[in-house]
């Protein structure tokens, strides 16, 4: 990756040098001591603590007798490792004794030693000073890098497990900024056109310590060299800048100064990084802005930039490098990630439509059980009450409660299309056959009618023959009320209820009569099988087709069981499984209790019972009001079919608001089955 350094500035000159001189001592060996600006002394009568020296400033400390005594060997050992130390003796003397004989001396300079030997000693310590900064140096370098590494490895971690797009470039961009002491930051992510060709810059984030409240909006720029974005995403090459306002002329970028004018901001330093993914494409672009000596301090004024802002150097470069080598990887698996979750939200969603496109009846219903049982999880998480307080949902669980939903009766690919789309008690053809065999018995009595009349005639005549004929037709037009009123019963008990209601005598009564068929056999006006169906009490189905409905539970099951879902989507089949069990252990298809069914399936079965009760679009049932699915899931309730809090829950935060029965089909005769 190349890199470009834009500047206008020269490097700083090295630290001067600070002596300390014992306090009202003459030193004959060094005459031009307080008085050379090539160097900052300072008299002392006590010695410097240790701490409180700049470790990046050489310095040189000349010790006497006195000083050393004060300060003791302890003291004197840690002077020596920041500075330079010379020792101070008294005329004449040729080596340091006492507390000096043991320190650690760069020199040792008699009261009277000449001024060639006092220059030779405090050039040797003014490199030993040198070498103590540089080690220093080199000491922070070695335990920033050590910091630093593990905080890439820990950053770096952290971008590896982080899905959300959003979340993940404020990540990126905040510790961009730590590790380089950046005031400000953008970061832009490059699109592409069709045939994967970067095609446009989108600035998709924005963070300021100095304006913390900006308003945010995004746009995008070209990939281009006229602005520094779209450089360093043309070039792939890493930009560093002293000051964007004093830019060479020979390079095509230049920095906008409307944002700085409009918010009384100075961009000075910039480091702007290119992010490349694994197949060396870049994928974004960081910008950093006005790197400082102190991270918290807002640059509030002119002075305070000019104080605190600094140039970014090659290192903050290299560090900020190598996050932008993890957040590009990050990144592009973060879109690789939501490229799955789009194809699996299609393949769902084509799931859910073929199964709804076998039972137009239901159509909707499984997309508005997955919105109504998201609605409760997230009124449970803020309003929780009873034992579900302090319940809360992650996001991943929220998406793992949806796709329950939303494939919650799946298992119909299992179910007899004729059982599933069943509308009313008899199937269709059935309820022809019957009316069928009443039109054959009306005719039946209308050929009877002719044939009498005929017969009176050829007996008797014209004598009284139109008394005998009113008399024959009344007996035609009785037995033909009658069969339209058993039919017009038939009709009625075809009919499906949700509540167990009516009894069924007038139903026996048809059952008793008989007619001569075809053939000269005598059958029941109604069969066997057909009075039971119709003689069904709840609903439309009997209880060989209420377990072959039933059966789409463990069928969902079985599907979904053998997918193979992700660590966080893997409790999808069983939440699924037990949308009809109930907290009493009278559902199905296990008959398990309160204890073995976990929240979410709770949530659902409420909500799966309040869209069969109110949907529009169920042919077989007759819809109600959601006042009344609220009373029947209240008595369902305290039955202790279905769970009392999260019932309470589902009413006083008005979940069910979230759909509308007209979301499904509608059709002129609404009717529902709380059993969907």
């Amino acid at each position: 990756m190349a890199s470009r350094r834009n500047s206008q500035s020269s490097s700083a000159a090295s630290a001067q040098p600070l002596l300390f001189l014992p306090e009202g001592r003459a030193l004959p060996a060094l005459p031009a001591f307080d008085t050379d600006p090539a160097f900052e002394s300072r008299r002392v009568r006590a010695l410097p603590d240790p701490a409180a020296l700049d470790a990046d400033r050489p310095t040189v400390v000349l010790v006497d007798a006195a000083q050393a005594a004060a300060t003791g060997a302890s003291g004197l050992t840690a002077l020596a490792q920041r500075a330079a130390i010379i020792g101070v003796g008294d005329p004449g003397q040729a080596a340091p004794d006492g507390l000096l004989a043991d320190a650690e001396l760069i020199g040792w300079l008699p009261a009277d030693a000449p001024a060639s030997v006092g220059h030779t000693v405090l050039k040797g310590a003014l490199r030993h000073a040198a070498v103590l900064v540089g080690a220093a140096r080199s000491d922070r370098l070695q335990e920033s890098s050590a910091v630093d590494l593990r905080e890439l490895s820990r950053v770096g971690a952290a971008l590896a497990t982080e899905k959300d797009l959003d979340t993940l470039l404020g990540m990126i961009l905040t510790q961009a900024r730590r590790l380089s002491n950046a005031d400000a930051g953008s970061l832009y992510l490059v699109e592409t056109d069709p045939d994967g060709n970067p095609e446009a810059l989108r600035f998709k984030l924005s963070q300021n310590t100095t304006l913390p409240d900006l308003p945010f909006s995004e746009f995008t720029v070209p990939v281009n060299h006229s602005s520094i974005s779209g450089y360093v995403a043309a070039t792939g090459e890493t930009l560093l800048i002293d000051d964007v306002y004093l830019l060479p002329e020979h390079v095509t970028y230049r920095q906008n100064r409307s944002f700085d004018e409009k918010f009384g901001y100075r961009t000075k330093s910039m480091l702007v990084i290119p992010m490349y993914t694994l197949k060396d494409e870049v994928i974004g672009v960081v910008q950093l802005i006005n790197r400082k000596r102190d991270f918290a301090v807002p640059l509030s004024s002119a002075d305070i930039v000019t104080a605190q802002v600094v140039p970014f150097d090659q290192r903050a470069a290299d560090l900020v490098a190598a996050l932008a080598a993890q957040a590009a990887v990050a990144i592009e698996n973060s879109h690789l990630y939501e490229d799955i979750e789009r194809l699996f939200e299609g393949f769902v969603t084509a799931a859910v439509t073929a199964i709804e496109a076998r039972d137009p009846t239901t159509s909707g219903h499984s997309f508005r059980v997955a919105t109504l049982t998201t609605g409760l999880a997230e009124s449970v998480d803020r309003h929780g009450a009873g034992p579900y307080r302090g319940v809360s949902f992650t996001k991943d669980q929220m998406r793992e409660i949806r796709y329950a939903g939303l494939l919650h009766d799946f298992g119909k690919v299992g179910v007899r299309e004729q059982v599933l789309v069943k509308q009313k008690k008899l199937y269709t053809h059935d309820l022809a056959l019957v009316r069928g065999r009443f039109q054959y018995l009306m005719q039946a009595a209308d050929l009877e009618y002719e044939r009498e009349r005929a017969e009176y005639l050829a007996e008797h005549g014209k004598r009284e023959y139109a008394e005998a004929t009113e008399r024959l037709n009344k007996f035609r037009r009785e037995q033909r009320d009658q069969f339209g009123r058993w039919m017009d019963a038939v009709v009625r008990a075809n009919e499906p209820t949700i509540l167990p209601e009516g009894t069924f005598h007038e139903l026996e009564e048809i059952h008793q009569q008989t007619y001569i068929d075809f053939d000269g056999i005598v059958r029941p006006l109604l069969s066997e099988d057909e009075l039971r169906f119709l003689m069904i009490n709840k609903g439309n189905l009997d209880p060989r087709e209420r377990r072959e409905i039933e059966s789409h539970v463990t069928h969902t099951f079985r599907f979904l069981d053998q997918i193979p879902w992700t660590r966080e989507l893997r409790g999808i089949p069983s939440i699924a499984f037990g949308h009809h069990e109930k907290l009493d252990g009278t559902g199905y298809p296990r008959g398990v209790h309160a204890l073995e069914i976990p929240i979410q399936t709770r949530m659902m079965t409420i909500a799966d019972i309040y869209d069969a009760l109110t949907a529009t679009d169920r042919p077989y049932k007759r819809a109600v009001s959601t006042e009344r699915a609220l009373d029947i899931l209240g008595q369902e309730a305290k039955a202790g079919h279905v769970d009392q809090d999260l019932l309470d829950t589902f009413a006083q935060a008005k979940v069910f608001e979230r759909v509308t029965p007209s979301e499904g089909t509608k059709r002129k005769s609404s009717f529902l089955t709380p059993s969907s």
